[in-house]
Order: structure tokens, then sequence, then C-alpha cells
């Protein structure tokens, strides 16, 4: 889809399909308004009307999408509304759509672009790969999509970003929609690779051989099992600096969770695919911050392996040796995502980072907690979890933060090892965080558990579908964008 920027009247711009935005006080030009009913349409969140215009104005059809009441509507609003409004234009196979609003709005032009794009972008995606049977509406895709703007430099800087974003966001939905058959710790790495080539990002991928010899004990552990061999994968973009802030992004890449020997019942080893989304996450926002040439020295670790049964399979009530030297009681082997972060989150301590901040399918409890409208959220620094909830705001990818006290380090503490890998049901998801928080030394730390946000059965957002979802992208972005 190409997006283009004007100024002007949506309703003089000879389009298939044009896009109305408007809130429940927006007044609508009295060509539009002579086409319904008062009743039809008021204006309410993600209401839409479709207007056959019989040549009253210059677009054939024109859709109305609500906004609902003005002083509720932000930037996320423009996203759902313009996801909303692209699937209906691919039903009607619109070539050309245009974008505008009827009404006032606090959200800045470039902000309101971009939520735009991603919008649409977003909401246009489909996962066809391994379709044979396809349809002429299954590919069907808009070719120009035209914002109408007031200040063109300030709405192409928002289009600019939206498609930066919108593309490291399809890049983590791909490869979480794939197959664990497909996507294994070799792929990921070759991914990484792929995307260092792409953008100029130095990129290492670490073997079994070389974990053995450096002493990953964790990902070992995990990945032992499996034919898949387990890898360690390295990016660093831009360079260590007084000038800008270092961060290290980590990302569990489990490319699928069976259990291990405490293997999983059938119906909760389906997703299981899935438990690399936050190996996804960091690769989409690497893509996303390289093509928005962000001024940031950023390292993104992930720890992938394959966590599968077999003879030679770490037992429950085994101890391991991670990277950082503490030993790590195994009372459950599907409790393993922590293990293997374990590693990689010493790792980035070598880095001097100014945070570490990990994304992790890492407990079902936050599923229970928070359902699927929040992403948990748990620090060892205050002012970085304030700033993440601000980029949460921001990018419409909402977290809730849970405590991190010093009660819950103590749960994690084991008898026989430095600490066990897990404490049992009681706050299952602050006591996995208190477990990371092991390995990060001094360093400001966050945990985000996308659980239940990585993947949706039945998606909550018009942006979002089936399957991956992609987040922690459009937050990352803006954390890093405006990181002080």
């Amino acid at each position: 889809m190409r997006f283009n920027v004007k100024t002007g009247d949506v309703l003089k711009e000879q389009v298939d399909l044009a896009v109305v935005f408007a809130d429940e006080k927006a007044e609508l030009p009295e060509k539009l308004s002579e086409l319904f009913l008062a009743d039809d349409f008021s204006g309410k969140p993600k209401q839409t009307l479709l207007l056959y215009t019989r040549n009253a104005v210059l677009p054939s059809r024109v859709l109305l999408v609500g906004l609902g009441e003005s002083n509720e509507v932000t930037a996320d609003t423009f996203r759902n509304a313009a996801a909303i409004a692209i699937k209906e234009t691919i039903r009607l196979k619109a070539e050309r759509v245009s974008f505008a609003m009827f009404g006032e709005t606090d959200v800045d032009e470039p902000v309101l672009a971009q939520a735009i794009v991603e919008g649409a972008v977003l909401g246009s995606y489909r996962f066809l790969d391994y379709k044979t049977d396809l349809k002429e509406e299954d590919t069907f895709e808009v070719k120009e999509a035209i914002l109408i703007c007031k200040n063109i430099d300030e709405a192409e800087k928002g289009v600019s970003e939206g498609q930066a974003i919108s593309a490291g966001v399809i890049l983590a939905r791909n490869l979480v929609n794939k197959p664990a058959a497909e996507i294994t710790p070799a792929r990921i790495g070759d991914e990484a690779l792929t995307l260092g080539e792409r953008h100029g990002i130095k990129a290492t991928v670490l073997g079994l051989q070389e974990l053995k010899e450096q002493g990953f004990g964790g990902i070992i552990a995990v990945g032992k099992a499996s034919a898949n061999e387990p890898r360690f994968i390295i990016l660093e973009y831009g360079e260590p600096s007084e000038n800008v802030p270092t961060i290290a992004l980590v990302g569990k890449g489990i490319s699928f969770d069976s259990g291990g020997l405490d293997i999983k019942p059938a119906d909760g080893m389906v997703a299981m695919k899935c438990d690399m989304s936050g190996s996804a996450t960091v690769l989409g926002t690497m893509e996303a911050v390289a093509r928005l040439k962000l001024p940031i020295h950023l390292v993104g670790l992930i720890a992938s392996a394959e966590n599968m049964p077999g003879s030679n399979a770490t037992r429950p009530g085994d101890i391991v040796k991670s990277l950082s030297g503490k030993t790590m009681e195994i009372l459950n082997t599907d409790a393993e995502g922590r293990v293997v972060l374990a590693d990689a989150l010493y790792y980035a301590q070598r880095y001097n980072p100014d945070a570490i901040i990990d994304f992790a399918t890492l407990t079902g409890a936050i599923m229970i907690a928070l359902g699927q409208h929040a992403t948990g959220l748990m620090a060892t620094d205050q002012a970085l979890a304030e700033k993440i909830k601000a980029a949460g705001e921001k990018s419409g990818e909402r977290v809730w933060q849970l405590p991190m006290w010093p009660e819950y380090r103590e749960m994690v503490k084991s008898d026989v090892a430095d600490v066990k890998n897990t404490a049992g049901r009681a706050g299952g998801s602050i006591t996995a965080a208190a477990f990371l928080a092991a390995f990060v030394g001094d360093f400001p730390f966050a945990h985000l558990d996308i659980a239940a946000t990585a993947w949706m059965e039945n998606p909550i957002k018009a942006y979002h579908h089936k399957g991956a979802t992609g987040v922690g992208v459009r937050m990352m972005v803006e954390l890093l964008k405006e990181y002080r």
C-alpha cells in the first residue's frame, strides 16, 4: 500500500472510497448529511456507515467511521478506526482510498498520521503463507491511501514513522505465525543475521559448541533434548557513546514448548509455537529502530531453544549452573523460559546498559491476572517502569505494573541451589520476575510478561488478527525515541 499526503477537501478527491472519521460532536458537510437519516450515524466508537454518493461529491463511496466522545479520542482510537476502515476497503475492493477527519482532536498531526498508517497496514495484514486455495478477496491489496491533512511536512513525518513501525510489527507477527518445524532456533538465528545484513547491524549467533565453551548452562539445559540445537543471538545497533543511552532488549526464544519431561497436555501445546514471541519482539523492534535511524545504542539478545522431552532431557530436581555461575534448581521443566533468560540477562550486563528490558511469554498466571488488555510489567527501577508505562499509553500497548517487593525474591530461594525455577502458583508472574532479577545485577531492569498479549484467539482490536500480535514493538519504539 502506497501512502500519499495532501491538503484540501476529502470530498473533492477522486478515489474509490473516502473514509471520514467523525466523533459524536462532529458536524458533517451538508452534502454528506443529506445522504442519510440522522439516526443512522451518531459517531459512536467503531460505528460505520457506508454511503453511495450518487455524484453528490467526487468519491463514489464514503465510509463514515465513529470515534466516540471527542474528549476520549486518542491516537489508538484513530489506529483502530483506520483498521476498521481498511477492512471495509478491502471488502469493497477499493484500490484507492482517502482518509480525513471532520471535527477537532487533541491528537497532534504527526501522531495522527502515524496512527492511521499503523491501523491501515496492520489492519490489512493477513497471514497466507500456507494457504493454497486463495480467492481474489483473500489477496486483494489496496494500492494507494491518501491522507488529507493540514500540514504536509508534519503528516509525512508521521507516515514515515508509521510505516517503519508497522514493518517491525509485521516481521514479528510473521515469525510467530509460522510453524515451529520451520522457525527453529537456527532459523531465528538466520533471521537475525539477515536483519543485520539488511540494516548494517552487528549480528552474531552462537551455536551449541560455543554455548558449551562459554558456559551458557541455562540455554543448554532447556534445549539439549531437542534435535534442533539451541542458539544465543546477539544484535548491536549503533555504538556506545556518552551522548546516547545503551538499552539491552532481551527476548525469550523458545521455538516450541512441549513442557519437557513435565509435558503439557495436548490442548496446552497447540499454540506453543508462539513461545518465541519475545524474540520476535526484539527482532521487530530492531527492524523498526533501524528504519527510523534512531540515535541510540541498542543491544538485542535472544536465548533460543526448543523444550522437548527425551532420554537426555533435564529432569525435575536437576541443578543447572547458569552463565553467571549461580545455580538453578529445576523443579518444573515447563518453567523453562526463565532458565534460558537467566543466561541472556547476565550477558546483557557486559554492555553496561542504562536499562535491561526483557520480553517473554513467561506465565499463564498473567492471563488470569490481567486478561488480554494489558501486558504485565515488573521492574526493579521505578523510573524505568514509569517510562515504559508512558510508552505503553502512547503506543496503545498498555501495561500494568505488579509489585517486586523483597518478599518475592525470598520465595525463589532454593534449599539446595541459589534459586529455584518455580515458587508455586501464588504470585506466579511476580515470582518468575523475581527469579529473573537475580541475574541483572544492579542495572535498572524491567520484565514484560507478554503471555496474554502476544497471541490472540479472539482479537480485541481491529488491527489485531487471530494469531500473533507483534506486541511490544510499537511500545519499545515509543520508549526508545525519547529515552533519556
